[in-house]
C-alpha cells in the first residue's frame, strides 16, 4: 500500500489517500480525523502507527506504507 498527504486550500481540509499496489484508491479521509473508519481499510489495531506516519508525512510525496 502507498500513502500520500494532499494539502487543502482555503476551506478544503488536508486529506490522506491510501492506495494499493496498483495505485487504486483504497481510502480517502481527512488528515485531522484519520482514525474514524480505519477498520474498513484493513488497518485495525495499527491506529497509533498510522497516526505517527501521517503526522510526519510531507505533503504531496507518495510513500510506501509499511506498518
Amino acid at each position: 500500500m502507498y500513502i500520500i498527504k494532499v494539502k487543502g486550500k482555503a476551506k478544503i481540509p488536508d486529506y490522506i489517500q491510501i492506495r494499493d499496489e496498483n495505485f487504486v484508491l483504497v481510502a480517502y479521509f481527512r488528515a485531522d480525523r484519520p482514525l474514524k473508519s480505519i477498520e474498513k481499510f484493513g488497518l485495525a489495531g495499527r491506529e497509533s502507527q498510522l497516526e505517527e506516519v501521517i503526522k510526519n508525512l510531507p505533503f504531496g510525496k507518495l510513500q510506501k506504507l509499511e506498518l
